[in-house]
């Protein structure tokens, strides 16, 4: 997720469980030229595993090039992102608009299989509009470009994050590769990401705006998968802690006042279960150094318990920030 998934958010996501996590979307021309910030992106830790690396771009030679720059990193996947549905990257022909071009999807993917030191995945959504859904010749043109597993999103380009996800599609999908196919899509809670194990048989999920303000995910969904048993939700010292850690990790990665700045949206999805926490927000978001912040997060102990109920968090969009792209 671009301006999401970095290492500060990652740590904090693999102490509650995540198994594998991907560092933020990866522009190959900007990589390709060796972008000092791109570049930054890519930091890791030896903690930091498994790890995928998740490239968006549209044109051969500037992939060639940012797999000679990934040459010096240590990661375990790499993944090509033909589902972003932003209209900044699709109106340059790149991810979810890819969906226009099967085969030329099959030819980018070829050439990462073939220069590749790790395995290559594709992710991409049902199709560009609901006139046009493809996802099935698409996955069957990338699995013979050589990839070792696909993402899909079970919703259109045009939809967005609206309307509701395509359970239908993804199975089509899982029944016509021989390759894993993990889901994408409204995966925000316990009982929505069962419902997408059930009705797709999908071999795994993916866990992307569900984890906003929410790494207690990972640790429910694991719970539950071994015992069947739902988690309470965490209370407001759990969360005070986890939202201090996080910033900690924030300035430490990004120096005070970028750290501060990146870790505004972060102390939104943090507390909307928190009943009365919008004028703590409002102060928050015009913070800027980390002794202000920090005395803001000790503050929410006045709003006590968050008052939700095992299982019931859906993850819905905060609208003080776009939604991530992915």
């Amino acid at each position: 997720m671009a301006g999401v998934s970095d290492l500060p958010f990652r740590t904090i996501t693999r102490a509650f469980g995540a198994p594998f996590a991907f560092t933020e979307m990866i522009d190959v021309r900007a990589l390709s030229h060796r972008d000092k910030r791109t570049r930054h992106m890519l930091s890791s830790a030896p903690d930091d595993r498994p790890l995928g690396i998740q490239l968006l771009g549209n044109d051969e030679t500037h992939i060639l090039k940012t797999l000679d720059v990934l040459e010096e990193y240590d990661f375990d996947l790499l993944d090509f992102n033909a589902a972003c549905p932003t209209p900044k990257v699709t109106r340059k022909g790149k991810g979810a608009a890819l969906l226009r071009e099967p085969h030329r999807i099959g030819e980018l993917l070829k050439v990462m299989v073939d220069h590749s030191k790790v395995p290559v995945t594709v992710k991409i959504r049902t199709g560009w509009d609901l006139a046009s859904v493809n996802a099935r010749e698409v996955a069957l043109i990338a699995e013979d470009a050589g990839i070792s597993g696909l993402f899909i999103h079970g919703r259109t380009k045009q939809q967005g994050y609206s309307g509701i996800v395509d359970y239908r599609i993804i199975k089509d999908v899982k029944d016509a590769l021989r390759i894993p196919v993990i889901a994408s899509g409204d995966n925000l809670s316990v009982p929505s990401i069962t419902r997408m194990f059930e009705e797709t048989g999908c071999d795994g999920v993916v866990i992307a705006r569900g984890a906003l303000g929410n790494p207690w995910i990972f640790r429910d969904i694991i719970r539950f998968l071994q015992d069947g048993a739902l988690c309470e939700r965490p209370d407001v010292n759990e969360r005070i802690a986890v939202m201090k850690d996080h910033l900690n990790l924030s300035i430490r990665h990004y120096g005070e006042r970028r750290g501060v700045s990146i870790f505004h949206k972060f102390f939104i999805w943090y507390t909307r279960e928190l009943r009365g926490a919008k004028p703590f927000r409002d102060r928050a978001f015009h913070a800027d150094n980390g002794e202000v912040i920090f005395n803001i997060i000790d503050e929410l102990h006045t709003l006590g318990a968050s008052g939700s109920n095992p299982g019931d968090y859906t993850g819905g969009p905060v609208k003080a920030f776009p939604e991530p792209d992915f």
